[in-house]
C-alpha cells in the first residue's frame, strides 16, 4: 500500500508478487478492489507477474486530484504514474469498463511499451447516447434471498445485475460497493462532462496479444460496440458471455478466469 505523486495527483496503488508488470485500472466510481477482487485468485495459480492496482483519480483512496479536468488528465496521470514505477519497462494492462477507455489512451500514446491488454467490459463509446445497449434483464433470481435484503438494497442490486444471488450480492458489496461508497461525487460529476478523450484513439492497429470479454446481458457498456474495434486489435479474442451484466467478473467469473488465463498463456 503505496502512494506515487505525479504532476497532478497522489495515486495511491497496491502490487504484489514479481516478474512482469501488470497495471490494473478499474472501472468509474469504484476503487482498486474491483480488479483486486476478480484477478488476484488468477495469480495464485500462476507466478511471475508484478500486480500493480490503482485508484484512479476521485476514487478510492487517491489524493489531491482536484486539478484535474476532463479524462485526458485522468490518463495523463496513469500515464506519468506508469513512468515513475516502470521507467523504461513495458507492461500488460488490465481494465474494467471506463478503466479500458483509459487502456485504449495508454496504447494511443505508448504502444510500444504494451505487451498486451485485457478489456473487461469496456467502455468503448463515452457517449452514452451512442451506445448500443441490450434491455436491463434479471435472469437467475434467488428470491429467498432477495427477500433478505431492504427496498432500497433490493433495487440497486437488480438494476446492474443479471444473477440475483448471495454469491454476487456479497462480492459486489465487498469489491464494487466499498469503492462506490468512497468516491468523490462531485469531481467525477465534473469529469463525465468531459469523458471522452479530445483526441482520436484506436488509429494504429495494435497487434500485441488482446482479450475483449464484455456481457450479453451489460445494459451499460454494452457488447456490439467492441466490435468496432475488430481489425484495430489484430490478436485480440472477442468473446460475448450470456448471463453476464456489467460486473461479468462476479456473475461469470470462472468464465473470465479462463479468458484471463489463455490471454496470459498466448502472451507467454
Amino acid at each position: 500500500m503505496s502512494y506515487c505523486q505525479v504532476q497532478k495527483a497522489n495515486i495511491y496503488y497496491e502490487e504484489y508478487g514479481s516478474g512482469t508488470p501488470i497495471v490494473m485500472i478499474h472501472g468509474f466510481y469504484p476503487d482498486h478492489r474491483l480488479m483486486k477482487g476478480c484477478m488476484e485468485p488468477i495469480f495464485q495459480e500462476r507466478e511471475g507477474y508484478r500486480r500493480i492496482y490503482i485508484d484512479l483519480p476521485g476514487m478510492g483512496q487517491t489524493k489531491d486530484y482536484d486539478s484535474i479536468q476532463n479524462s485526458d488528465e485522468m490518463l495523463e496521470a496513469v500515464i506519468q504514474f506508469i513512468d515513475a514505477l516502470l521507467p523504461d519497462q513495458s507492461f500488460l494492462l488490465a481494465g474494467q469498463s471506463y478503466g479500458g477507455y483509459i487502456i485504449r489512451g495508454i496504447i494511443a500514446k505508448i504502444p510500444e511499451r504494451v505487451l498486451g491488454a485485457a478489456f473487461i467490459c469496456p467502455m468503448i463509446l463515452p457517449n452514452h447516447s451512442e451506445r448500443t445497449l441490450p434491455k436491463q434483464t434479471n435472469i437467475e433470481v434467488d428470491h429467498e434471498f432477495l427477500a433478505t435484503l431492504t427496498k432500497e438494497e433490493k433495487e440497486d442490486f437488480k438494476v446492474i445485475h443479471v444473477k440475483l444471488n448471495e454469491y454476487t450480492w456479497k462480492r459486489y458489496n465487498e469489491e464494487v460497493v466499498v469503492g462506490l461508497k468512497i468516491a468523490d461525487s462531485v469531481f467525477l460529476e465534473k469529469i463525465s462532462g468531459a469523458y471522452g478523450y479530445t483526441f482520436k484513439i484506436d488509429q494504429e492497429v495494435f497487434e500485441k496479444p488482446c482479450v475483449f470479454i464484455t456481457g450479453r446481458q451489460d445494459h451499460v457498456t454494452g457488447n456490439k460496440d467492441v466490435y468496432k474495434l475488430l481489425d484495430k486489435y489484430s490478436r485480440a479474442t472477442f468473446s460475448v458471455l450470456d448471463v453476464a451484466g456489467h460486473n461479468l467478473q462476479i456473475e461469470q467469473g470462472e468464465l473470465l478466469n479462463v479468458h484471463i488465463s489463455e490471454w496470459l498463456d498466448r502472451l507467454s
